[in-house]
């Protein structure tokens, strides 16, 4: 979270000039949020103190240049007495608040059935911490400013929305063992992230598998998997090492994305085998 000059917090994230909807959607809110603001007579300076926000961080969210978080309209619909209709706008800023790439990814993950998974280098997205997967943004390079890595992070962390659906999707995960023993972030949040997997593998819609680096056959060394299936039998996979990388939804090219995922799950240690190798590593750190 980045701080305005005059020492207030930031209202949120800058618009990606690209994604168009969220270019849209944004222009529309600013415009409605500068409307409720002069009908109150307030000028943007005057709004900024009461809001807790500086004027020129005003400017951009009405100018559609800047997302604001949902604090932000909270604030407004108190301070502009919209008695909730501010508040309702925070349906429409959520399409857009997330990178595009990211909100396509989650949306999704909302509506699948089945998620099957196989991961190298890092934790799932869907199981990390929030301190993980500050620790991974903050370690990339080219190096993210300060306010991608909040918002990539903030976007991560919704994803895990998923374990509150009913019915929860049947999970299906495979770790690399190399995964589980980098300490990301150092060692208190490497093991706040192992405890995490402990308590996310008792859950009876989750199967959280972890391959060993010493299986002499191994049929994801392609790269990683990852498969969705819906409810309305359609499906969608993706793989580094398979058609380009690409996402593939045509059944040919999805059985052999099953296959070699198939395959990674029987080679992998069982869930509860699985289980108790982090409970030794956890125990080692």
């Amino acid at each position: 979270m980045s701080v305005d000059s005059d020492g207030t917090e930031d209202a949120g994230w800058d618009v990606d000039p690209e994604d168009e909807q969220g270019v849209a959607v944004l222009a529309a809110l600013g415009r409605q949020l500068k409307a409720w603001r002069e009908q109150a007579g307030m000028r943007a300076a005057e709004f900024g103190t009461a809001v807790g926000y500086g004027e020129d961080l005003v400017r951009k969210v009405e100018a559609g240049k800047r997302i604001p978080r949902p604090e932000y309209l909270d604030r407004a619909d108190e301070v502009l007495r919209a008695g909730g209709k501010i508040v309702a706008m925070k349906a429409d800023m959520e399409q857009v608040r997330y990178p595009k790439k990211v909100r396509e990814l989650a949306k999704m993950e909302a509506t699948a059935v089945e998620i099957g998974a196989y991961r190298i280098h890092g934790i799932h997205g869907v199981l990390q911490t929030e301190e993980y997967a500050r620790a991974l943004f903050e370690m990339r390079q080219p190096a993210y400013t300060q306010d991608e890595v909040e918002r990539y992070v903030a976007a991560r962390i919704t994803r895990r929305a998923l374990f509150d659906r009913s019915p929860a999707p049947s999970l299906s995960i495979v770790q690399e063992e190399t995964s589980l023993r980098r300490p990301i972030g150092g060692t208190m949040v490497w093991r706040r992230q192992l405890e995490r997997l402990l308590e996310v593998s008792r859950l009876r819609h989750v199967a959280l598998q972890v391959m060993p680096t010493d299986r002499e056959v191994h049929a994801g060394m392609d790269g990683g998997i990852e498969v969705l299936k819906f409810g309305d039998g359609s499906a969608v996979g993706r793989s580094e090492g398979a058609f380009g990388g690409r996402p593939v939804s045509d059944p040919r090219q999805l059985r052999i994305l099953e296959l070699r995922y198939g395959m990674i799950r029987a080679q992998a240690l069982t869930p509860l085998e699985s289980r108790g190798f982090i409970e030794e590593l956890l125990g080692e750190t």
